[in-house]
């Protein structure tokens, strides 16, 4: 176990936790293959080094809230692309909307369908709900409707890293060829990491990927609110 000095443990799991997301990068970017990416490489090293040294979840984010903290400036800063995209948001609005009310809904529907097959309880359902939006986005909603953000951020990498994966078979199955489409898919279906992965694709498919994934994350944030009500 690590010494129960709070700095101490703040400092180590701190820097323990943005080192191993650095060096996920690094070695992302020298082999791109979904199973390296930091997004899976790091979680599962901090995983192994808290069973390793005995340490609790509780220790882990005492010494890393601040780390969350910064998703509250991160979710202001969502602002920028939907303002350089204002010409895109224009011309292509009605598809834009569709997608999106389309997206969330299915996405939450098998959410709760599937939390039902598996008898899930209420605080895993709520949790599992937001899976398909960008962290800050579902760590809001989670909260607002009455699940667990924590365990949220972690519904939400899965399927981040499966929706990169899959997103990207699926554009070579699917007739899509317009950059709207093929951007809207991974960016509604797999968030950050469908964006990333709609980057390396091509430049145009990944601003439309961020730019959905930004929506669809503020619509879900303000119907937050009716859809805890209609849950309760």
């Amino acid at each position: 176990m690590l010494p129960s000095n709070g700095i101490f443990q703040a400092a180590f799991w701190s820097v323990l936790t943005i080192g191993l997301y650095v060096g996920g990068k690094v070695l992302y970017r020298r082999r791109p293959r979904w199973w390296l990416s930091p997004l899976v490489v790091a979680p599962l090293l901090l995983i192994a080094a808290a069973l390793c040294l005995h340490e609790t979840y509780g220790e882990y984010i005492r010494g890393t809230h601040w780390l969350v903290a910064l998703l509250a400036p991160a979710t202001v800063s969502f602002a920028v692309p939907i303002y350089e995209q204002r010409q895109l948001i224009r011309r292509h609005w009605p598809l834009l909307v569709m997608g999106m009310l389309a997206g969330s809904a299915s996405s939450m529907a098998s959410a709760w369908a599937l939390s039902n097959i598996l008898g899930l309880d209420d605080g895993i359902r709520l949790s599992l709900l937001p899976r398909s939006l960008s962290t800050p986005f579902a760590m809001t909603v989670s909260g607002d409707i009455g699940g667990t953000p924590a365990l949220t951020a972690v519904f939400v990498v899965i399927t981040g890293v499966l929706g990169a994966m899959i997103g990207e078979g699926l554009l070579n199955l699917l007739p899509l060829r317009s950059s709207v489409a093929r951007g809207a898919l991974l960016g509604m279906g797999a968030h950050g990491a469908g964006t990333a992965k709609a980057y390396q694709i091509d430049g145009e498919i990944g601003t439309i990927a961020g730019l959905v994934m930004v929506l669809v994350g503020m619509l879900n944030v303000l119907a937050a609110p009716l859809l805890a009500h209609v849950l309760r």
